[in-house]
């Protein structure tokens, strides 16, 4: 007994136990210590890192910059615990610039690996000194070693003392992408620097300086890829001392995953949970479940009023007024989404090819008659198009692929069908006025819409069209869906606010202090969401009364969603959500199905209604229901092998 409360005698713990006890913390994989020192290499003032990775960082990792240096009796408290240059004060710790600041890095990481530091803080070649902390005490040992002017830093054998956590590590090629992601996130924060990523002595990135526009969308097409910055749009904007630049991925360039979503405060990567939804809700309408957006966006306002002392590792921050960085980001994005038009990315790369068939098609009309558009033909059977049509040979093989692919299709897929009743919706449509019948609009005869002109059908479910830049399979029950789901979107916001229904026996709710104080202080704003919600205790919320299209939805979970983002973003968007699903549900029932037989007339009128929809102010870009494929992307799909 005597032994085990001597056991549990409170002691001070050996320098490098505590070291890597804070190393469990800063460092995670080699992907963390690359970060940590690629940080400290940016706050030394380096123009130029480079960074060499051997094994995936498991062997080495090397960061070498062209900084300040460190002088040789700063040296030893270089990987001393709690030592830094960068704080000397509260005041200090209060608006933060730099982007390493605790002090815990180098000690931590020296603790679970061999790790040597070279600097020089003199323009002398021939000076420097070397660091290295051994022992049980970690005493620093100081060395002459000759360095130019800049600091190098070298960690071998991550984890050789703790071998429980080098058992964690993955494989060479899944720790290097780590690595390579962390080089990728800070060569995107500081474009005026220089970078170089090795691995195993072959380069994988080296990216030039460079402050111009134009260097800075090369170095996130090589970073990204060009599709990125192809489908992407500027936006820049200021207000109430918030600035927010970068690159908004359009939504019909969305992805499968987040992995392509870089968000910087003050030049620091951040993975903020404020940030991600209002950047959601301003993707909101514009995307599919399950798609994500893309953006490299830099947010910059004053250090004192965003702390970014909440994580060891430093990726998250806390904003003072997280309500007004909420609505600014999300405001900012919209209005960026909102102007830019689906078919603006099509006609800018190809304004040149247009203008020049446009004057190839006018040049072999006769003198004296109006010149009729080649676009005009694409609407009759291919065999009477012209030879030298653009892309007609093309289009012929695609179609003369797919006919072989699917010979029990024996009737021509591009002679227009006989006449067909009107397309029309069902009676849940008709919630106010019914959708407009499709009929061809008036048109610039001069160029093809950028969802072009109708063909025909493919199994009586797709339509396949054709514009300057080739072919577009268009899902028709989709894009009916979208234009009816519009359209009551619109119906909905015209009429005078919403319909609400009173409950017959009020719901109580259980709620938490928190709760109800939301409920109090943003009565008017859920009030004009339709719903009644009063209080009637310390912690019970009744609900009165709903929305009349949400009578049939779980009160209770729509309010304690409602007053969750609340109380976290200072606005909801719950209740106009689930509206919005319910009309997307009636909208689906009241769309044209498939293997419906349309005209060519009806086809085109379909295709110009989704333009119109799409470029409407009430989508704010349109959902991207049509996928546009190129003439390369067609013969790999249809004509592989003939």
């Amino acid at each position: 007994m005597s032994e085990l409360i001597a056991a549990q005698r409170i002691h001070v713990l050996d320098p490098r136990l505590a070291n890597q006890i804070a190393a469990g913390e800063v460092v995670e994989r080699p992907s963390s210590v690359t970060k940590e020192l690629i940080e400290n290499a940016i706050d030394a003032g380096g123009q130029r890192i480079e960074v060499e990775i051997e094994q995936g960082g498991a062997r080495l990792i090397k960061v070498r910059d062209d900084g300040i240096g460190i002088s040789e009796h700063d040296l030893p408290l270089a990987l001393a615990r709690h030592a830094t240059s960068k704080i000397n004060s509260l005041e200090d710790l209060e608006g933060v610039s730099s982007l390493g600041f605790r002090g815990e890095a180098l000690a931590s990481i020296s603790s679970v690996s061999r790790l040597e530091l070279i600097s020089n803080a003199e323009d002398d070649p021939r000076n420097g000194w070397r660091v290295v902390a051994e022992g049980r005490g970690m005493e620093a040992r100081v060395t002459p070693a000759p360095h130019p002017r800049g600091t190098s830093v070298a960690v071998r054998d991550l984890f050789f003392n703790t071998p429980a956590r080098r058992k964690f590590l993955r494989t060479e090629k899944t720790e290097f992408a780590h690595v390579e992601e962390a080089f990728r996130r800070q060569a995107l924060s500081r474009y005026d620097v220089a970078w170089v990523l090795r691995h195993n002595q072959k380069v994988v990135h080296q990216l030039p300086p460079g402050t111009t526009p134009t260097a800075r969308e090369r170095r996130i097409a090589s970073l990204l890829g060009k599709n990125f910055i192809e489908h992407a749009r500027y936006i820049e904007r200021e207000a109430g001392g918030l600035r927010l630049s970068g690159w908004v991925g359009l939504p019909t360039h969305s992805r499968s995953q987040a992995d392509q979503q870089y968000f910087f405060v003050n030049g620091r990567v951040v993975r903020d949970r404020l940030v991600a939804h209002a950047v959601r809700q301003a993707y909101r309408d514009v995307l599919y479940n399950g798609r994500h957006p893309v953006f490299v966006l830099y947010l910059e306002l004053d250090p004192d009023v965003v702390d970014v002392n909440v994580h060891p590792t430093k990726h998250e921050v806390r904003f003072r007024d997280g309500r007004m960085v909420h609505d600014f980001l999300y405001s900012s994005l919209h209005h960026c989404l909102a102007v830019s038009k689906p078919g603006d990315e099509e006609q800018e790369a190809s304004q040149a090819q247009r203008i020049e068939v446009t004057a190839e098609a006018n040049a072999d009309e006769p003198e004296g008659q109006t010149p009729v558009p080649r676009w005009q033909q694409q609407g009759i059977a291919l065999s009477d198009a012209p030879e030298r049509h653009p892309g007609a040979a093309r289009v012929r093989r695609f179609m003369q692929g797919y006919q072989a692919l699917h010979p029990d299709h024996e009737e021509s897929l591009l002679t227009p069908q006989p006449s067909a009743p009107s397309i029309s919706t069902s009676k849940a449509t008709e919630v106010r006025e019914a959708p407009a019948p499709v009929a061809m609009p008036e048109h610039d005869a001069t160029t093809a819409p950028p969802l072009g002109f109708a063909l025909g059908q493919l199994h009586g479910v797709y339509i396949l069209a054709q514009n300057a830049q080739g072919l577009v399979l268009v899902d028709m029950h989709a894009a009916h869906e979208r234009i009816v789901y519009e359209r009551m979107k619109q119906q909905l916001a015209e009429s005078q606010g919403i319909d609400t229904q009173p409950l017959l026996v009020p719901v109580s709710l259980a709620a938490s202090r928190v709760e109800v104080a939301t409920a109090e202080s943003e009565r008017d704003a859920i009030s004009q969401l339709g719903i009644e919600l009063d209080v009637a205790g310390p912690e019970t919320l009744l609900v009165r009364q709903l929305p009349a299209l949400l009578a049939q939805a779980d009160p209770e979970q729509l309010v304690r969603e409602m007053l969750e983002e609340l109380a976290r973003f200072g606005r909801t968007q719950q209740v106009e959500a689930r509206i919005h699903e319910l009309l997307s549900t009636m909208a689906c029932h009241g769309s044209v199905r498939a293997n419906r037989r349309l005209t060519v007339d009806e086809m085109n009128g379909l295709l110009r209604d989704m333009e119109r929809t799409e470029r409407s102010d009430q989508c704010n870009h349109g959902r991207p229901t049509w996928t546009q494929m190129s003439m390369k992307a067609l013969d790999r799909l249809f004509l592989r092998g003939q």
